[in-house]
């Protein structure tokens, strides 16, 4: 049984000079690969250098909505760079955040759609964090061109949200939310997402799943996140794992 944890960042300080110690746990528990994702220039440059030191860590970069108003000319001309570096698979996470409010919703929405279109124009998916902005994050996505993919970060929306999002070429990545008692809304979206449309991660350090909920996360806790959704989707953790698997390797382009 192989896992991919398709969204964490090991280049955050509680991981910092520890790398290799926690892919070995990874590796342990099935995690044969991991996309690092940046957020900011500095995320973004520690994720490319993480994927070039160790084979099975991969990158994406971009500017997340809390850096939003800091992008400019030369942010992008940079990010157009690292996008084509050898071992950067997507452009993310990217996004609307309308809880923390760091920059302006409406710098907000054209750094995300300009990104988006970005990530068309060099033949990338988008990796996008959404929160209270379910809205605005549709409007934006089916007004652009999506052929290359887009993933839903630790999507946690309601079936309504997953029902509109199906009819656009979107992929539901659960985190260590799906296993969380109280998360009645994301137990039934992700009852609900077709097995080819499911993709995995942690997103950690944070948002551990059950049955280690308050401790820090680790890209291995992905075991967690996968046999979460099998049970309650009533399937095997191994075929859980095989389709999350396969479609993380096709929407971003692993070999």
């Amino acid at each position: 049984m192989e896992l991919i944890d398709n969204h964490t960042h090991l280049q955050d300080e509680p991981f910092r000079g520890k790398e290799e110690f926690y892919l070995e746990r990874a590796q342990k528990l099935g995690v044969t690969k991991i996309i690092c994702a940046g957020q900011d220039p500095d995320f973004n440059k520690r994720a490319i250098d993480l994927s070039q030191r160790f084979t099975q860590v991969y990158a994406m970069v971009g500017y997340c909505p809390d850096v939003a108003k800091d992008y400019d000319q030369k942010a992008e001309d940079l990010l157009i760079e690292q996008v084509q570096l050898p071992g950067v698979v997507a452009v993310g996470e990217v996004g609307l955040d309308y809880y923390w409010d760091e920059s302006p919703r409406d710098k907000q929405r054209e750094v995300f759609a300009r990104q988006v279109e970005l990530a068309y124009e060099l033949k990338k998916p988008v990796d996008i964090h959404t929160r209270d902005a379910f809205g605005d994050c549709y409007e934006i996505l089916k007004n652009s061109n999506l052929e290359y993919g887009a993933i839903l970060h630790s999507f946690n929306g309601d079936i309504s949200w997953l029902t509109k999002f199906l009819d656009l070429n979107v992929y539901f990545s659960y985190s260590g939310v799906v296993s969380f008692t109280k998360a009645v809304e994301v137990h039934e979206a992700a009852q609900k997402t077709p097995l080819e449309r499911l993709l995995v991660e942690t997103d950690a350090p944070y948002l551990t799943p059950k049955p280690y909920r308050g401790r820090q996360n680790e890209p291995g806790n992905v075991y967690y996140v996968a046999r979460a959704i099998a049970e309650l989707k009533g399937l095997p953790l191994d075929e859980v794992a095989q389709a999350t698997y396969a479609n993380t390797m096709r929407v971003y382009g692993l070999n």
